[in-house]
């Protein structure tokens, strides 16, 4: 996820300070990783410096004084052109995954038992993200959604490999 883009994004909305910025991306898109306020701080020292946001205004606080960013025309523009960029499709040609097995077969350890202790590790993920989708507001179910999608691929080609583990091994021992 671009952060970049994301806060500009927030900023459309309206001048927001820091932390506001911090509490928004938060509660929306960081749930598992919320941001550390230095990581808002440098973003916006360098969206700033680029022209994609300017300081609306500064005001006296406790501590540091709090600046209160605005986004530029150039900043509407470029969340504009990320937006409308697909992102790029991730093939995983080569998973780690993929590669203990053909290891595990190369140096003649059990490939099958890192199938089946990486399949037990996919389906209590999945029960956890189940879990949450069920208890979650609309964007959380979302999110589940997408993650549990994807461990489903990957449950596949467990089962896909596991079929096919004899043949492998035979195309790795060549």
């Amino acid at each position: 996820m671009s952060i970049g883009h994301t806060l500009l994004g927030l900023l459309e909305s309206g001048p927001r300070h820091g932390y506001d910025l911090k509490r928004a991306f938060d509660e929306r898109f960081g749930q598992d990783r919320p941001l550390h306020y230095g990581q808002v701080y440098s973003t916006m020292s360098r969206l700033l410096k680029n022209g994609l946001v300017e300081v609306d205004g500064i005001e006296p606080g406790g501590g540091p004084e709090r600046k209160r960013y605005a986004i530029t025309d150039a900043g509407i523009t470029d969340v504009a052109r990320w937006l409308a960029t697909p992102e790029k499709p991730e093939p995983y040609l080569q998973s780690t995954l993929y590669t203990k097995v053909v290891l595990a077969l190369l140096t003649r350890r059990d490939a099958a038992e890192i199938l089946d202790s990486q399949r037990s590790e996919h389906l209590r993920l999945m029960r956890i993200l189940t879990d949450r989708k069920r208890k979650g507001d609309l964007a959380d179910q979302l999110i589940c959604d997408h993650a549990l999608f994807h461990l489903e691929a990957d449950l596949r080609w467990l089962e896909l490999t596991a079929a096919r583990l004899d043949k492998l091994a035979q195309a790795v021992a060549k």
